[in-house]
Protein backbone atom coordinates (compact mmCIF):
# COMPACT_ATOMS: atom_id res chain seq x y z
CA UNK A 1 0.00 0.00 0.00
CA UNK A 2 2.62 2.37 1.08
CA UNK A 3 4.70 1.95 -2.27
CA UNK A 4 1.63 2.36 -4.23
CA UNK A 5 1.11 5.78 -2.66
CA UNK A 6 4.85 6.94 -3.38
CA UNK A 7 4.29 5.78 -7.32
CA UNK A 8 1.11 7.61 -7.75
CA UNK A 9 2.08 11.45 -8.49
CA UNK A 10 4.80 9.94 -10.60
CA UNK A 11 2.09 7.62 -12.52
CA UNK A 12 -0.42 10.28 -12.79
CA UNK A 13 2.26 12.61 -13.89
CA UNK A 14 2.98 10.12 -16.87
CA UNK A 15 -0.68 10.57 -17.74
CA UNK A 16 -1.05 14.20 -17.51
CA UNK A 17 2.18 14.18 -20.00
CA UNK A 18 0.60 11.36 -22.51
CA UNK A 19 -2.79 12.98 -22.58
CA UNK A 20 -1.36 16.64 -22.78
CA UNK A 21 -5.10 17.78 -22.57
CA UNK A 22 -5.62 16.67 -19.12
CA UNK A 23 -6.60 14.01 -16.00
CA UNK A 24 -7.73 10.64 -18.57
CA UNK A 25 -8.01 7.31 -16.20
CA UNK A 26 -7.63 6.57 -12.92
CA UNK A 27 -6.85 3.81 -10.73
CA UNK A 28 -8.95 1.06 -8.50
CA UNK A 29 -10.57 1.65 -5.02
CA UNK A 30 -7.70 0.61 -2.69
CA UNK A 31 -9.41 -1.40 -0.20
CA UNK A 32 -12.45 -3.23 0.08
CA UNK A 33 -15.84 -2.48 1.40
CA UNK A 34 -18.84 -4.05 2.07
CA UNK A 35 -22.73 -2.55 2.67
CA UNK A 36 -23.08 -1.50 6.49
CA UNK A 37 -25.94 1.17 7.22
CA UNK A 38 -25.36 2.17 3.60
CA UNK A 39 -27.19 -0.22 1.05
CA UNK A 40 -26.58 -0.94 -2.75
CA UNK A 41 -29.17 1.74 -4.18
CA UNK A 42 -30.51 0.44 -7.35
CA UNK A 43 -29.82 3.85 -9.53
CA UNK A 44 -26.14 3.73 -8.82
CA UNK A 45 -25.62 0.20 -9.66
CA UNK A 46 -22.85 -0.09 -12.11
CA UNK A 47 -23.07 3.87 -12.60
CA UNK A 48 -19.22 4.52 -13.35
CA UNK A 49 -17.93 7.75 -10.79
CA UNK A 50 -14.44 9.00 -10.37
CA UNK A 51 -13.71 10.21 -7.15
CA UNK A 52 -11.36 12.90 -7.29
CA UNK A 53 -9.42 14.85 -4.30
CA UNK A 54 -5.88 17.41 -3.76
CA UNK A 55 -2.70 15.70 -2.22
CA UNK A 56 -2.75 16.36 1.17
CA UNK A 57 -3.60 14.10 3.82
CA UNK A 58 -7.38 15.45 4.79
CA UNK A 59 -8.21 15.71 1.60
CA UNK A 60 -6.49 11.89 0.79
CA UNK A 61 -9.04 10.85 4.01
CA UNK A 62 -12.11 12.81 2.44
CA UNK A 63 -11.65 11.43 -0.97
CA UNK A 64 -11.59 7.60 0.01
CA UNK A 65 -14.23 8.51 2.28
CA UNK A 66 -16.80 9.16 -0.58
CA UNK A 67 -14.94 5.74 -2.28
CA UNK A 68 -16.15 3.91 0.04
CA UNK A 69 -19.01 4.92 0.80
CA UNK A 70 -19.92 4.53 -3.64
CA UNK A 71 -18.59 1.51 -3.69
CA UNK A 72 -21.09 -0.02 -0.72
CA UNK A 73 -23.86 1.87 -3.13
CA UNK A 74 -22.98 -0.35 -5.78
CA UNK A 75 -21.36 2.29 -8.22
CA UNK A 76 -18.09 1.61 -10.33
CA UNK A 77 -15.49 3.91 -8.51
CA UNK A 78 -12.49 5.06 -10.19
CA UNK A 79 -9.69 6.52 -7.96
CA UNK A 80 -8.21 9.57 -8.87
CA UNK A 81 -7.47 11.02 -5.50
CA UNK A 82 -3.96 13.13 -4.64
CA UNK A 83 -4.05 15.72 -7.47
CA UNK A 84 -1.20 18.29 -6.88
CA UNK A 85 -3.07 21.60 -5.88
CA UNK A 86 -6.75 23.08 -5.74
CA UNK A 87 -6.32 24.32 -9.34
CA UNK A 88 -5.24 21.26 -10.98
CA UNK A 89 -8.51 19.31 -9.05
CA UNK A 90 -10.58 22.71 -10.00
CA UNK A 91 -9.96 21.85 -13.71
CA UNK A 92 -10.22 18.35 -14.16
CA UNK A 93 -13.48 18.88 -12.24
CA UNK A 94 -14.95 21.43 -14.80
CA UNK A 95 -13.17 19.63 -17.47
CA UNK A 96 -15.32 16.26 -16.68
CA UNK A 97 -12.76 14.37 -15.68
CA UNK A 98 -13.59 13.59 -11.88
CA UNK A 99 -17.02 13.19 -11.12
CA UNK A 100 -16.82 13.97 -7.46
CA UNK A 101 -14.65 15.85 -4.24
CA UNK A 102 -14.78 17.26 -1.23
CA UNK A 103 -13.67 21.08 -1.79
CA UNK A 104 -13.98 23.92 0.59
CA UNK A 105 -16.24 26.63 0.19
CA UNK A 106 -13.77 29.45 1.06
CA UNK A 107 -11.87 27.81 -1.58
CA UNK A 108 -14.33 28.58 -3.99
CA UNK A 109 -15.60 31.83 -3.04
CA UNK A 110 -12.24 33.03 -3.30
CA UNK A 111 -9.73 31.09 -5.42
CA UNK A 112 -12.49 29.54 -7.72
CA UNK A 113 -14.60 32.44 -8.27
CA UNK A 114 -12.82 35.11 -7.65
CA UNK A 115 -14.34 36.92 -4.45
CA UNK A 116 -12.21 38.82 -2.47
CA UNK A 117 -14.75 39.48 0.89
CA UNK A 118 -15.89 36.48 2.56
CA UNK A 119 -19.77 35.85 3.82
CA UNK A 120 -18.87 35.61 7.54
CA UNK A 121 -21.13 33.04 8.31
CA UNK A 122 -20.81 29.12 7.51
CA UNK A 123 -24.19 28.66 6.03
CA UNK A 124 -24.26 31.68 4.32
CA UNK A 125 -20.59 31.50 2.56
CA UNK A 126 -22.27 27.38 1.65
CA UNK A 127 -25.29 28.88 -0.39
CA UNK A 128 -23.28 31.91 -1.55
CA UNK A 129 -20.83 29.55 -3.45
CA UNK A 130 -23.51 27.19 -4.45
CA UNK A 131 -25.32 29.36 -5.88
CA UNK A 132 -23.18 31.08 -7.88
CA UNK A 133 -20.80 28.21 -8.96
CA UNK A 134 -23.62 26.44 -10.81
CA UNK A 135 -24.91 29.64 -12.12
CA UNK A 136 -21.46 30.40 -13.38
CA UNK A 137 -20.21 27.12 -14.26
CA UNK A 138 -22.50 24.56 -13.97
CA UNK A 139 -20.98 22.99 -10.85
CA UNK A 140 -22.85 22.44 -7.51
CA UNK A 141 -22.44 22.12 -3.92
CA UNK A 142 -24.13 19.63 -1.68
CA UNK A 143 -23.98 18.55 1.80
CA UNK A 144 -21.83 20.78 3.58
CA UNK A 145 -19.92 19.00 6.80
CA UNK A 146 -19.54 20.77 10.33
CA UNK A 147 -15.70 20.83 9.89
CA UNK A 148 -13.64 24.04 9.13
CA UNK A 149 -10.31 23.90 7.81
CA UNK A 150 -9.65 27.79 8.26
CA UNK A 151 -6.34 28.85 8.38
CA UNK A 152 -5.24 29.80 11.67
CA UNK A 153 -2.46 31.61 14.22
CA UNK A 154 -0.73 28.79 16.23
CA UNK A 155 1.17 28.98 19.62
CA UNK A 156 2.29 26.85 21.84
CA UNK A 157 0.30 26.47 24.70
CA UNK A 158 3.02 27.59 27.37
CA UNK A 159 4.00 30.22 24.56
CA UNK A 160 0.48 31.51 24.95
CA UNK A 161 0.49 31.61 29.09
CA UNK A 162 3.83 33.29 29.40
CA UNK A 163 2.71 35.98 26.26
CA UNK A 164 -0.88 36.34 27.18
CA UNK A 165 -1.47 36.16 23.37
CA UNK A 166 -5.05 34.39 22.93
CA UNK A 167 -6.30 35.96 20.04
CA UNK A 168 -5.27 37.70 16.77
CA UNK A 169 -5.80 41.36 17.95
CA UNK A 170 -3.27 40.53 21.30
CA UNK A 171 -0.47 39.07 18.73
CA UNK A 172 -0.93 42.50 16.54
CA UNK A 173 -0.70 44.13 19.70
CA UNK A 174 2.96 42.15 20.90
CA UNK A 175 3.69 42.77 17.19
CA UNK A 176 3.69 46.77 17.98
CA UNK A 177 5.11 46.47 21.12
CA UNK A 178 7.91 43.83 21.27
CA UNK A 179 8.52 42.62 17.65
CA UNK A 180 10.83 40.11 18.08
CA UNK A 181 8.30 38.30 21.08
CA UNK A 182 6.10 37.82 17.80
CA UNK A 183 8.45 36.24 15.96
CA UNK A 184 6.54 33.87 13.20
CA UNK A 185 6.72 31.09 10.94
CA UNK A 186 4.68 31.16 7.66
CA UNK A 187 4.32 28.73 5.15
CA UNK A 188 4.76 29.69 1.20
CA UNK A 189 1.29 30.29 0.17
CA UNK A 190 -0.16 31.60 3.35
CA UNK A 191 2.52 34.33 3.08
CA UNK A 192 1.23 35.92 0.07
CA UNK A 193 -2.42 34.70 -0.51
CA UNK A 194 -5.33 37.89 0.30
CA UNK A 195 -6.54 35.46 2.59
CA UNK A 196 -3.53 34.60 4.36
CA UNK A 197 -0.73 37.27 5.80
CA UNK A 198 -1.13 39.73 4.05
CA UNK A 199 -5.31 40.41 3.88
CA UNK A 200 -4.57 39.58 8.20
CA UNK A 201 -1.83 41.91 8.75
CA UNK A 202 -4.59 44.47 7.17
CA UNK A 203 -7.83 43.48 9.34
CA UNK A 204 -5.72 43.89 12.47
CA UNK A 205 -3.53 46.68 11.74
CA UNK A 206 -0.51 44.55 11.72
CA UNK A 207 2.64 46.42 10.19
CA UNK A 208 4.11 43.52 8.46
CA UNK A 209 7.75 45.22 8.21
CA UNK A 210 7.89 45.05 11.50
CA UNK A 211 7.17 41.25 11.73
CA UNK A 212 10.11 38.44 12.11
CA UNK A 213 8.50 36.28 9.44
CA UNK A 214 10.21 33.30 8.14
CA UNK A 215 8.95 31.92 4.95
CA UNK A 216 9.16 27.73 5.47
CA UNK A 217 7.41 24.79 3.89
CA UNK A 218 4.24 24.10 5.90
CA UNK A 219 5.35 21.01 7.57
CA UNK A 220 7.84 22.77 9.28
CA UNK A 221 5.72 25.76 10.71
CA UNK A 222 4.41 23.16 13.49
CA UNK A 223 7.88 21.37 15.18
CA UNK A 224 9.31 24.96 15.02
CA UNK A 225 6.44 26.85 16.87
CA UNK A 226 5.92 24.32 19.13
CA UNK A 227 9.94 24.40 20.01
CA UNK A 228 9.32 28.03 19.92
CA UNK A 229 13.07 28.99 19.41
CA UNK A 230 13.17 30.64 16.26
CA UNK A 231 9.28 30.68 15.63
CA UNK A 232 6.39 31.99 18.93
CA UNK A 233 3.87 32.02 16.09
CA UNK A 234 2.78 29.90 12.96
CA UNK A 235 0.46 29.74 10.44
CA UNK A 236 -1.82 26.31 10.20
CA UNK A 237 -4.90 24.79 8.80
CA UNK A 238 -7.11 24.53 11.53
CA UNK A 239 -8.08 20.56 11.87
CA UNK A 240 -4.12 19.51 11.57
CA UNK A 241 -3.55 16.72 13.68
CA UNK A 242 -0.35 17.80 14.45
CA UNK A 243 -1.73 20.58 16.75
CA UNK A 244 -3.24 19.05 19.25
CA UNK A 245 -0.40 16.29 19.06
CA UNK A 246 2.34 18.95 19.76
CA UNK A 247 -0.02 20.73 22.38
CA UNK A 248 -0.36 23.89 20.10
CA UNK A 249 -3.49 26.67 20.49
CA UNK A 250 -5.20 28.29 17.74
CA UNK A 251 -5.64 32.26 18.13
CA UNK A 252 -9.25 33.13 18.26
CA UNK A 253 -9.53 35.36 14.78
CA UNK A 254 -11.91 37.61 16.92
CA UNK A 255 -12.11 40.17 13.71
CA UNK A 256 -13.19 37.28 11.88
CA UNK A 257 -11.19 37.58 9.04
CA UNK A 258 -10.49 34.55 7.66
CA UNK A 259 -13.05 33.08 5.45
CA UNK A 260 -14.99 29.81 6.27
CA UNK A 261 -13.57 26.46 4.69
CA UNK A 262 -15.99 23.96 5.49
CA UNK A 263 -16.38 20.99 2.89
CA UNK A 264 -18.79 20.39 0.80
CA UNK A 265 -19.18 17.91 -1.89
CA UNK A 266 -18.40 19.10 -5.21
CA UNK A 267 -20.13 17.80 -8.57
CA UNK A 268 -21.49 18.97 -12.18
CA UNK A 269 -24.98 20.06 -11.67
CA UNK A 270 -26.11 18.24 -14.20
CA UNK A 271 -24.30 15.14 -12.86
CA UNK A 272 -25.52 15.60 -9.50
CA UNK A 273 -29.38 16.08 -10.40
CA UNK A 274 -29.26 13.07 -12.42
CA UNK A 275 -27.98 11.06 -9.59
CA UNK A 276 -29.39 12.67 -6.57
CA UNK A 277 -28.96 9.33 -4.95
CA UNK A 278 -25.30 10.30 -4.32
CA UNK A 279 -26.22 13.62 -1.76
CA UNK A 280 -28.71 10.93 -0.49
CA UNK A 281 -25.98 8.28 0.72
CA UNK A 282 -23.44 11.17 1.37
CA UNK A 283 -25.15 13.39 3.93
CA UNK A 284 -25.18 11.73 6.51
CA UNK A 285 -21.54 11.29 6.27
CA UNK A 286 -20.78 14.76 5.58
CA UNK A 287 -23.00 15.48 9.31
CA UNK A 288 -20.03 13.24 11.45
CA UNK A 289 -17.00 15.21 9.36
CA UNK A 290 -16.18 17.74 12.49
CA UNK A 291 -13.47 19.69 13.21
CA UNK A 292 -12.87 17.15 16.30
CA UNK A 293 -13.00 13.63 13.97
CA UNK A 294 -11.24 14.86 10.97
CA UNK A 295 -8.71 16.20 13.37
CA UNK A 296 -8.18 12.99 14.99
CA UNK A 297 -8.51 11.44 11.29
CA UNK A 298 -5.67 13.58 10.62
CA UNK A 299 -3.86 12.61 13.57
CA UNK A 300 -3.71 9.24 12.79
CA UNK A 301 -1.75 9.84 9.07
CA UNK A 302 0.57 12.48 10.20
CA UNK A 303 1.34 11.78 13.38
CA UNK A 304 1.06 7.68 13.70
CA UNK A 305 2.06 7.45 9.92
CA UNK A 306 -1.08 5.03 8.72
CA UNK A 307 -1.93 5.28 5.28
CA UNK A 308 -5.02 7.58 4.53
CA UNK A 309 -6.99 4.57 3.21
CA UNK A 310 -6.39 2.59 6.29
CA UNK A 311 -7.76 4.94 8.41
CA UNK A 312 -10.86 6.17 6.27
CA UNK A 313 -11.67 2.91 5.86
CA UNK A 314 -11.74 2.33 9.32
CA UNK A 315 -13.80 5.81 10.47
CA UNK A 316 -16.55 4.67 7.60
CA UNK A 317 -16.22 1.15 9.71
CA UNK A 318 -16.48 2.56 12.84
CA UNK A 319 -19.73 4.53 12.30
CA UNK A 320 -21.39 1.25 10.18
CA UNK A 321 -21.59 3.34 7.02
CA UNK A 322 -19.75 0.36 5.43
CA UNK A 323 -18.08 -3.46 6.43
CA UNK A 324 -14.72 -4.25 5.97
CA UNK A 325 -13.89 -7.05 3.14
Amino acid sequence: MRRIRVLGPLLLAGVLLLAGCGLQSGGAVPLRVGPGSIRPVPALQGVPITVGSKDFTEQQILGFIIEFAMVAAGAEVRDLTNIQGSNSLRDAQLNGQIDIAYDYTGTGWVNYLGNEKPVPDEQGQFEAVRDADRADHGMTWEAMAPMNNTYAIAVARRTAERTGVRSLSDYAELVAKDPAAAATCVGTEFNVRQDGYPGMARAYGIDESRVPKRIVQDAVVFQATADADQCSFGSVAATDGRIPALDLVLLDDDRTFFPKYNAALVMNAAFADEHPEIVATMAPISRLLTNESITELNRQVDVEGREPADVARDWMVANGFVTAE
